[in-house]
This record gives C-alpha cells, sequence and structure tokens, in this order.
C-alpha cells in the first residue's frame, strides 16, 4: 500500500510501508550516541541545555511563537535554506561538531538507501528539511532557543529530559502551581497539538508547508515537528499527554528518529554529487521561493 493511498485514521503503525527491521551501512558506523557526561562536546552541550531550561517558560514559548508566526524574516529557497545550514554547529548535540547541512544530507540519503522506493521519495525529502528551523541562530536567536531536545512546558518535568534533576531549578515555571505537576496546564489525553513545546528548530519549520494536505505531508510535517522531543518518542515520557493520533504516529517518528541520530559521523559527504536528486525533490515537492 502506497502512502497516498493512506488516511491518518488508518495508520495504526509504520509497517504500512515502512520496517523498522530494515537497517543502513550508514547507521552501523558508530555505538554510542547521545553521550551526555563525558562526550567531547559535554561542557558546551551542558551549558546549552542549562539555559534552555532555565528560560523556557509559559510565557517564553507564547512571545516566541508571536513574534516569528508572521514569517517575514526572509524569502529564500529550501536548498538556499540547506546552505545556510553551512554556517551553523549545533552547540547542543554530543556526537558530532560539524555543519549542520552535512547532517541533513547524512540523514536523508540514509533513508533514501533504506527506502528506495520513489514513492517514498517525500521521505528523502523529509530527511533533508527536518532541521531548517535552526536558522533561526544564524538570525540572532541564542541556540538554547533553537537546538536541542524539545519538552513541554507548563508542566513539570519528566525524568527523561536531560539534565532534568539539575538544570530547571532556576525557571520560574518550577516553582508556579499551575504549572509545577504531571499535568500542569493541560489535560489527560489532550493531545500534542494542545501542547506547548520549548520554542526551538521543529516548531519553526512545521508551518513552513503547510498549506500541503496531502497524507504523506502531513506525516512528514509530523515528524519534523516532534523528532526532537525525546523525552517523548524516545525516554516514554509524557504519554499522558498523548491521544490516538499521536499514537499511532509514534512509530513513524520512531523510524525517522533513527536515522536522524544513528547516521551522525564525521565522515562528510561529497554534497556536490548528492544535490542534483534533492533539487529534483524540492522542485517536486517544495518549489519557488518560501517565506521564513
Amino acid at each position: 500500500m502506497l502512502v497516498n493511498e493512506l488516511h491518518l485514521s488508518k495508520m495504526s503503525d509504520a509497517s504500512y510501508i515502512i520496517r523498522p527491521e530494515a537497517t543502513s551501512s550508514k547507521m552501523d558506523q558508530k555505538t554510542e550516541y547521545r553521550n551526555y557526561e563525558d562526550g567531547l562536546q559535554t561542557e558546551r552541550v551542558c551549558k546549552t541545555y542549562h539555559q534552555m531550561h532555565t528560560f523556557q517558560t509559559v510565557d517564553y514559548v507564547k512571545k516566541k511563537r508571536e513574534e516569528f508566526s508572521p514569517f517575514s524574516r526572509a524569502r529564500m529557497t529550501l536548498m538556499e535554506a540547506v546552505g545556510l545550514l553551512d554556517k551553523l554547529v549545533d552547540e547542543s548535540d554530543p556526537d558530532i561538531d560539524i555543519p549542520n547541512s552535512f547532517h541533513g544530507y547524512q540523514t536523508a540519503d540514509a533513508i533514501r538507501e533504506v527506502y528506495p522506493h520513489q514513492a517514498l521519495d517525500w521521505f528523502h525529502l523529509v530527511g533533508l528539511l527536518h532541521d531548517l528551523g535552526k536558522v533561526l541562530a544564524l538570525w540572532g536567536e541564542p541556540q538554547w532557543s533553537v537546538v536541542g531536545d524539545t519538552f513541554p512546558v507548563g508542566c513539570f518535568p519528566q525524568k527523561s529530559v536531560i539534565y532534568h534533576s539539575t538544570s530547571f531549578e532556576e525557571n520560574p515555571d518550577i516553582k508556579d502551581p499551575r504549572y509545577n505537576t504531571l499535568y500542569g496546564m493541560y489535560a489527560p489525553c489532550c493531545g500534542l497539538d494542545n501542547v506547548l513545546l520549548s520554542w526551538g528548530h521543529d516548531g519553526r519549520i512545521n508551518p513552513m508547508t503547510s498549506p500541503v494536505k496531502e497524507t504523506k505531508y502531513l506525516l512528514g510535517m509530523y515528524m519534523v515537528r516532534f523528532h526532537s522531543f525525546y523525552p517523548w518518542h524516545t525516554g516514554g515520557d509524557y504519554d499522558h499527554l498523548c491521544n490516538e493520533q499521536d499514537r499511532r504516529m509514534l512509530p513513524w517518528v520512531k523510524e525517522f528518529s533513527k536515522f536522524d541520530l544513528y547516521t551522525k559521523c564525521e565522515d562528510l559527504p561529497d554534497i556536490s554529487t548528492m544535490r542534483p536528486y534533492y533539487e529534483s525533490l524540492v522542485a517536486k515537492y517544495c518549489p519557488g521561493v518560501l517565506c521564513w
């Protein structure tokens, strides 16, 4: 069954077209990832998360959503945005210390290797564009407000949030009775669409292509929107806020996460040989100049 024949209401798991047992040689080059205790960039990473967990509050996220909702910061093609990430090294990443543009190509090409079918070429493109919201860091936003794992604001941080026990002491929401309980300002099973995640690159890219309503676009953008929500899709927390749609989507987010994480390496790809294929996908799915 092809993606464009599916309906979201029937997606019980990713096995319709994506098999979780699939592997890629590009995903077997390292055995240890997300080392936040004694990795090569631990001091930098720890500082970024401490700032994030101090300043990301309900009021801050609402302010940023309003500030950036006009999408009037720039006008450029999607490939131009990919090129901008040549200038960005993610300060929250404990695994690699390379420009983010290379990571996009590594992710996309690993997806393409495992799922080469033309019917899934949109999935290849998701791999390339998933981090494009990080252009915010090139427009003056501090990295703690752009990169890293996301988490819900407005409720007490769960144990799988990175540095959860040592980095929230100065966050004022932790002392606010409206926000410092398991559910905080949310209702049980309210759905992640109704949850305020910490402000960052995931939320910035999603609306850029939201006018397209085909199932595969909705699925791709869901993966983009929640790919950094590790406390949920990997840590197993926050299910109490999820609805049935979120639980149906979870296997897809997990599948994408394998490529996002396990393709990271310092062996940089030859982008010049890869670019023409992805330019063809951009022309097919996201042509022309976009508002950012």
